[in-house]
């Protein structure tokens, strides 16, 4: 059975939402790369005009290392 993968989310709120969430996926993408992380999915999304997500996904394994380091505002679990 596979590992279960949790979503872990970002938000972002104001006129520039979207473009700070596309902005915050790059450091997401930096930091798989740095600790070496087993993930790749990443992503940002406009939710309305006023608020956007960026996301990760993480093997459950890594997920308190990664909450603890880059303090998601919430999480769940990823269905695929």
């Amino acid at each position: 059975m596979p590992a279960r993968k949790l979503k872990l989310i970002w938000d972002f709120f104001g006129p520039d939402a979207l473009k700070i969430a596309e902005h915050h996926e790059i450091h997401l993408k930096e930091y798989i790369q740095l600790e070496q992380l087993d993930c790749n999915i990443t992503g940002f999304k406009a939710l309305n005009e006023n608020q956007a997500i960026a996301f990760m996904v993480v093997n459950e394994a890594d997920m308190i290392m990664v909450r603890d380091s880059l303090k998601p505002r919430r999480g769940e679990v990823y269905l695929g």
